[in-house]
């Protein structure tokens, strides 16, 4: 079960990421500074790689069912939301003048989770033997 929701995770926040992309390329290029489209663009890649990282654990959670990957899929939705969240937050407020300030401390936390999904995933595949069938 935990695969399944895994993959549907991924996949549903692929497609939110699909979004965000096209609402920031179109709708947000006029209104926003260039190096603040960066920001809200870094929210956007790191967004997707976590997608394709969460249906990744999914999948190899088939055939190393373990605690690290259930971890793994915990902690890539965690560092979307903190990590990727964050960043579209500092673009979407900086329209405006506005600002997440002391919030941005969230950024680095969220990178904080996706380097510590990618450590469970290699340590659930690394410690435990493949399912047979």
């Amino acid at each position: 079960m935990m695969n399944k929701q895994a993959i549907i995770f991924g996949a549903s926040f692929a497609a939110i990421a699909v979004i965000l992309g096209a609402f920031g390329a179109h709708a947000l290029k006029a209104v926003m500074t260039a190096d603040k489209l960066l920001v809200f663009e870094t929210g956007v890649r790191y967004h997707f790689y976590h997608s394709f990282a969460l249906i990744l654990t999914g999948i190899l959670f088939q055939a190393f069912p373990s605690k690290q990957l259930k971890l793994a899929v915990s902690f890539f939705i965690t560092g979307i939301l903190l990590f990727s969240g964050s960043l579209y937050a500092i673009a979407l407020l900086s329209i405006n003048g506005g600002s997440i300030g002391s919030l941005g401390i969230l950024t680095p936390i969220g990178g904080v989770f996706f380097i510590l999904g990618w450590a469970m995933l290699v340590v659930g595949v690394a410690t435990h033997k493949p399912m047979k069938g």
